[in-house]
């Protein structure tokens, strides 16, 4: 199937509010639209968003062939590659595309939610030691290195694998891999597929967070909405948990960077014109298609293997901190949610189901209570949804509702999103103010780098605490639980 459409989305689209959390790009704003373009959001959050690039971005998606019903873009929503950070959209697996840039470049980047059995009396007192004993055990920053080298041999094993090679290793625990989307593994993961160059990236780099907006938090429970899903997930008030966020590192970079050549070079061939080269794509079902989904599936699995080794760090930084023994300590997994990821799954479309391809770049499922894929032990209650703020703000525990399914796919936002670019954060604000700032309210800040903070600075990210209320207000999640730091460490 040759794909064919030239028609440019040259201005700002504008916007109708059609209700208080939810506004419409009209199908008929800008040429080559075939579907509207929605966006949860408030007046609030518009006004950090009006006239941005994002909401081109939002409109150009669109325009890209087997869209069903809407492209989407959640209140976090800023720019991105391609498709807005923020951006769902759903394609039909015979007429629709996959698009790498609908997924971004650090394949499934993802949020774990550790619980402790310490309350934030027992660890203050030890707070700045353990918070360096965390910085020496998760290796951060550009490029880092340390945590778990791989031998070329042991590669495909954790691209097949994913969480389940390293707990089979005694990096983790068997009860870990049921909290975790997709249980840690994409079944469907084509290793075979991945560049020695990505590979490569990936040797050295398991077990560790990288840099950017990845961080480990020391977390202390705030406060509880919703008492009997709290319950089961653990969350009193007072507990302190360990929230990390880190993806596929370098290893799931180079996949996103081989195959936007690829997909380049091949449309570039067939004559055809993209309203934004970003959004290069091949159709599903196609040969390039079905390679790429078979990489993406396998750098998921090195993410969700990352993560599940660095929980085995988190547990042995506890450990060290509090002269205890790792395996007698009572860490366990929350939950682990990816929001960079393309998934087939079956939602309603024009009054009947369908299977779809489910783009998710910058945005989490958010299915609701009785759905097979969400953990048994929370079914009843609908599938946990894990919003970072910024590193001074406070973090959410969310559920998916049943209303999220019509809305936005089964789909929620992903964090607070970003205000001011990480460029522009550098300018905006000081190593040393940040760090006072954070100081002073007894949050412990460690990172590889000056600039690791200054552009995560609290300034640099919009309002979680609104982002979650339109979350909650557009009937994608409803909130559970916040969360409020202790001490950071930075990539």
């Amino acid at each position: 199937m040759l794909l064919r459409w030239a028609r440019a989305v040259p201005h700002v689209p504008n916007l109708v509010r059609r209700d208080e959390f939810t506004y419409e790009i009209p199908r008929d704003e800008a040429a080559g639209m075939r579907v509207p373009g929605v966006l949860f959001s408030d007046e609030a959050l518009l006004a950090g968003v009006a006239g941005d690039p994002s909401l081109t971005q939002l409109a150009n998606v669109a325009t890209l062939p087997g869209i069903e019903r809407n492209a989407l873009a959640m209140p976090d929503i800023h720019f991105g590659y391609g498709f807005p950070v923020g951006g769902v959209a759903a394609f039909g697996l015979d007429e629709g595309i996959v698009s790498p840039g609908g997924i971004g470049y650090d394949i499934n980047c993802g949020v774990r939610l550790l619980r402790t059995p310490f309350t934030v009396d027992e660890i203050r007192p030890k707070l700045g030691g353990l918070i360096d004993r965390l910085y020496r055990e998760v290796p951060s920053g550009v490029g880092s290195r340390g945590g778990y080298p791989l031998a070329r041999s042991d590669v495909d094993e954790v691209l097949a694998g994913g969480a389940r090679w390293a707990v089979a290793r005694g990096l983790g625990r068997a009860e870990d891999l049921p909290m975790q989307e997709e249980e840690g593994r994409i079944p469907s993961a084509t290793p075979s597929v991945v560049s020695d160059a990505a590979r490569q990236r990936g040797m050295k780099q398991l077990g560790t967070l990288g840099s950017g907006n990845h961080f480990l938090e020391v977390q202390r429970v705030d406060a509880v909405f919703d008492r009997p899903f709290a319950d089961v997930l653990g969350l009193e008030p007072g507990r302190v948990v360990v929230m990390l966020h880190t993806g596929s590192r370098g290893l799931g970079h180079q996949v996103a960077t081989d195959f936007i050549q690829e997909m380049d070079r091949r449309l570039a061939s067939e004559g055809v014109t993209l309203v934004d080269r970003q959004l290069s794509c091949a159709p599903v079902g196609s040969e390039p298609g079905q390679r790429y989904l078979g990489a993406m599936a396998a750098a998921a699995n090195f993410a969700w293997a990352n993560r599940q080794v660095i929980t085995h760090g988190v547990r042995r930084a506890f450990a060290a901190a509090l002269d205890r023994n790792a395996d007698d300590l009572d860490i366990a997994v929350v939950y682990d949610i990816a929001h960079n990821i393309a998934k087939i799954e079956e939602h309603r479309v024009d009054g009947g189901t369908k299977r779809v391809l489910v783009h998710r770049k910058g945005a989490t499922r958010a299915f609701p209570a009785g759905r097979e894929e969400v953990p048994e032990r929370y079914r009843a209650y609908g599938q946990p949804v894990l919003i970072p703020g910024d590193m001074g703000s406070a973090s959410y525990v969310l559920a998916g509702l049943p209303t999220s399914m019509d809305r936005s796919f089964g789909s929620s936002c992903h964090g607070a999103g970003r205000r001011l670019s990480r460029h522009a954060a550098i300018r905006a604000f000081k190593y040393d103010e940040v760090t006072r700032g954070l100081a002073g309210r007894g949050i412990v800040v460690r990172s590889a780098s000056r600039e690791g903070v200054t552009e995560e600075a609290p300034g640099a990210y919009k309002d979680v605490e609104e982002v979650v209320r339109v979350a909650e207000g557009a009937g994608l999640t409803r909130r559970v639980a916040r969360l409020v730091p202790l001490g950071v460490v930075k990539g």
